[in-house]
């Protein structure tokens, strides 16, 4: 799996890397002139705005996350005037860092007292906490010398290293899972770290604390773009993004359908457990085809790759190479099938005789074939537009020469003009 590539330093740095480094340039800038009022009226509006959406669309995490942006901003306005060197100066931003990783490890099941209970109590103690030990008096405030340019103080090497092992953290969860979320929360907390760091220039880190909520803020509207244009199970894009990307296409394009051979069997045979295995499989090449195409899953086992600016003999090799690379990779089942467990006696006995022997000999099937692997293969069809082709036609030809495919034999590509003879890799199992 390739960790690094345009997509993902994409979704890592737009928008919200973009968000950070312009309020970063701008509190160097001259432009920078809005008064303090205004600066604390903007930072209101990204906390309660962000909160209102995060409660809106079921986000605990994002609510809990801009509850601590709140907290810590909170703090840093009452101990204004404080030395660097102060406890509370030091443990302030560590304490930020391990409740964002404690909130980003949570399951998000929206707003129920069973899940954001923990979080909230530990909130709660150390809100109090930091009450008393401001209440005790143990730092008192000292003049303030105030700068007309940011003018940075030094982090505490402890700080310096929680922030920047958790930035890391963020940033590895990012690569792994490529949500939205782990990039607001790496940009979020970069954010946090400069307003500590401008803690001194109160204009400067109240900039840096709305600039770390909007960024949370626009995680929301992130994630839903995410499950609005992308499929949840294969991570491709969705048939929403498949219809909008259609309206831009521009002669000559090339459209190519790809199904999956026999994934009916598939899910009778090993369950949906597995036909999302199987899915999940051949969409990953899919996502690696070659050739500048982009794949959709359009529905099903039905995938659909568009290919820009592309004709027919551009692409027919790499379609090729993607249909030899999914049958060659041999597909493994991840432990044994569920309905190989037992069900207890009192289940057993319900079930009449010859369904249980149907049920065995589908399950010894399954134990063979999972044992010696199974083949995945893929049709392909492929259709290119001519100078006053619609769309919608080109499509339909290329779903034809996909069941073209189908009657050929399976585990071919098939061209809208010519009968192309490809060979057959031989299946394994059923596939």
């Amino acid at each position: 799996m390739r960790f690094w590539n345009r997509a993902a330093l994409r979704t890592l740095f737009v928008p919200d890397g973009v968000v950070f480094l312009a309020m970063l340039a701008l509190a160097y800038s001259s432009w920078f002139t809005l008064a303090l009022p205004a600066l604390n009226f903007l930072y209101y509006c990204a906390i309660v705005g962000g909160m209102l959406l995060a409660w809106r669309f079921h986000s605990s995490r994002t609510f809990l996350s801009l509850s601590v942006i709140f907290l810590a901003q909170q703090v840093n306005s009452l101990s204004e005037g404080q030395a660097y060197v102060s406890t509370l100066f030091q443990a302030i931003p560590v304490l930020v860092a391990i409740d964002f990783i404690l909130i980003a490890l949570m399951h998000e099941r929206g707003f129920t007292l069973q899940s954001i209970s923990p979080v909230a109590l530990l909130l709660f103690v150390e809100s109090f906490t930091v009450a008393v030990f401001l209440g005790s008096g143990h730092d008192r405030p000292s003049p303030l010398i105030h700068h007309h340019v940011p003018e940075a103080i030094s982090f505490p090497p402890n700080a310096i290293f929680i922030l920047s092992a958790t930035g890391l953290f963020f940033v590895a969860r990012f690569l792994l899972t490529r949500k939205p979320a782990d990039a607001a929360f790496f940009w979020s907390l970069c954010s946090i770290a400069m307003a500590f760091r401008f803690a001194e220039l109160h204009r400067v880190s109240i900039l840096f604390w709305a600039t770390g909520a909007c960024i949370l803020s626009i995680s929301i509207v992130e994630n839903s773009y995410l499950l609005a244009y992308h499929d949840e199970l294969t991570a491709l894009p969705s048939r929403r993004a498949f219809n909008d990307a259609s309206l831009r296409l521009k002669h000559p394009y090339s459209v190519a359908a790809v199904d999956i051979d026999h994934f009916k069997r598939f899910n009778d045979t090993y369950g949906h457990d597995t036909g999302d295995q199987v899915l999940r499989l051949v969409a990953a090449n899919l996502a690696r085809v070659t050739g500048g195409g982009e794949a959709y899953r359009c529905g099903g086992e039905e995938f659909t790759i568009l290919f820009p600016g592309k004709t027919t003999p551009d692409i027919v090799d790499h379609l090729e190479e993607l249909r030899e690379t999914i049958a060659s990779a041999e597909f493994r089942l991840r432990g044994n099938d569920r309905r190989q467990a037992p069900r207890g006696p009192e289940r057993r006995n319900e079930r009449g005789r010859g369904r249980s022997r149907k049920a065995d000999a589908i399950r010894q099937l399954a134990a063979t074939q999972s044992s010696e692997g199974l083949s995945v293969t893929v049709s392909i069809g492929i259709a290119t537009s001519s100078d006053q082709s619609e769309f919608e036609k080109v499509l339909k030809a290329a779903d034809k020469a996909l069941y073209r495919a189908k009657e050929n034999g399976r585990n071919r590509v098939e061209t809208a003009s010519t009968s192309r003879r490809t060979s057959k890799s031989k299946a394994a199992g059923i596939a």
